[in-house]
């Protein structure tokens, strides 16, 4: 079906589709810059990747520098419409060969990213980097060695005011993600006094008033190799986070697989100021695959406008699959995170609302069913168009042509 009569299918259930092409260019993702070489980043120091966290698969053609990396986020985002942002970790610095370590790294670091994201109008949000270090181990801003806990405050300290001095930079706050990994292997009697230290770490860390940027705090089930004890579980960040005025992040694959990553958005808005999203596909555990248009995203992005958070939600892609094509990955969660979105805001949910206060259960259920048959892809292919970006499966051929010509070519 094509867009005039798509658009003419939507204006009978009152959903202007001109609007809503509008609100997806303005629908911002931030992409994560570690899906291009599995969370390696650019220190000297060589490693495994440590801290609950693993990435999977050699396929050829990873990213091994800057320059590389930067080359194939461009291309990626040449291949989805609107405009984005770009996730980084500390890990990801500029560091020109020099040894530095994460309690020493400053704004320095990232002049030359500061400069990218205004040549290429992609502005920038960052992370803290708490694993894959000699100083990591099972706990960091919870440690009891108060030498590794002040270690880990600092590099924190520091990476809020290199988030500020991007969001000055870019005219427009950085969103700063705390994730650390900090939990037990085994049984542990002193989970009280761990998450003790860890609110002592953050009250200290979040001190600092730092206008350009905004702080955002990740808790999940467990990590790997820390499967028994989580300090930063899910009731600590999102009590800490009410009561301290910070945005909490939600992360797709950062919970039980009975529980419900949607349903988190109306619990707790009304008592944090912003949500961030880390959207990925969990598979079994939080393993990080690559996003996809499959039932708990779409339920996520519904609720969201159901919930009118648009303005409210920020919204980051973390996936890292080495096991594909790394720029087919990025391309694929990013338009399945829009494509989503697309559905979402084209549902008429004045409509579905008046349904169900008149208890009308059987038109709620029949007119929700119709929506899934609806001609949604129209409207995104039409916005894709309108982005000058490959419509349908395109894309696919443009990538093989860039594997070709580059990333096979990477040793």
């Amino acid at each position: 079906m094509n867009y005039k009569e798509a658009q003419q299918r939507y204006a009978e259930l009152g959903i202007d589709t001109e609007k809503v092409i509008e609100q997806l260019q303005n629908f911002h993702l931030s992409m994560h810059c570690w899906q291009a070489d599995d969370v390696a980043g650019f220190e000297t120091q060589d490693g495994e990747l440590t801290g609950g966290i693993q990435s999977t698969g050699n396929y050829p053609g990873k990213a091994r520098n800057i320059d590389e990396l930067r080359a194939d986020i461009e291309k990626a985002k040449s291949l989805i419409p609107g405009q984005h942002r770009l996730s980084l970790h500390e890990i990801y610095a500029d560091f020109g060969g020099k040894v530095v370590d994460r309690d020493e790294v400053d704004e320095s670091f990232f002049a030359s990213w500061i400069e990218w994201s205004r040549e290429n109008n992609t502005p920038l949000d960052f992370n803290s980097t708490s694993f894959s270090h000699p100083k990591s181990g099972n706990l960091s801003l919870a440690n009891p060695d108060s030498s590794i806990r002040n270690f880990w405050i600092e590099h924190t300290r520091r990476c809020r005011r290199i988030a500020n001095a991007m969001g000055e930079a870019q005219g427009d706050p950085c969103i700063m993600n705390l994730w650390i990994h900090d939990g037990c292997k085994d049984m542990s009697v002193r989970h009280s006094d761990y998450r003790m230290l860890l609110k002592q770490s953050l009250d200290e860390i979040f001190e600092e008033q730092l206008p350009m940027m905004k702080d955002s705090i990740e808790g999940k089930v467990f990590g790997i190799g820390l499967e028994s004890f989580t300090v930063g579980s899910h009731d600590f960040y999102t009590a800490y986070a009410a009561k301290n005025n910070k945005l909490l992040t939600i992360d797709t694959g950062h919970y039980h697989p009975t529980e419900s990553p949607a349903d988190k958005v109306s619990a707790v808005l009304p008592f944090v100021p912003e949500l961030l999203l880390h959207v990925s596909r969990p598979v079994r555990w939080d393993s990080d695959h690559v996003t996809i248009m499959d039932d708990p995203t779409q339920e996520l992005f519904n609720e969201i406008v159901r919930a009118d958070a648009l303005q409210r939600v920020h919204y980051g892609l973390d996936f890292f699959d080495g096991s594909i094509n790394r720029i087919g990955a990025y391309v694929i969660g990013s338009r399945a995170a829009q494509r989503c979105m697309t559905r979402a805001l084209l549902e008429p949910t004045q409509l579905l609302r008046q349904y169900e206060d008149r208890k009308e259960g059987f038109q709620l259920l029949a007119m929700l069913e119709e929506c899934k048959a609806m001609p949604w892809s129209a409207v995104y292919d039409e916005f894709c168009l309108r982005n000058d970006v490959p419509v349908g499966k395109a894309f696919i051929d443009e990538i093989e042509h860039y594997e070709s010509e580059v990333t096979s070519k990477r040793k």
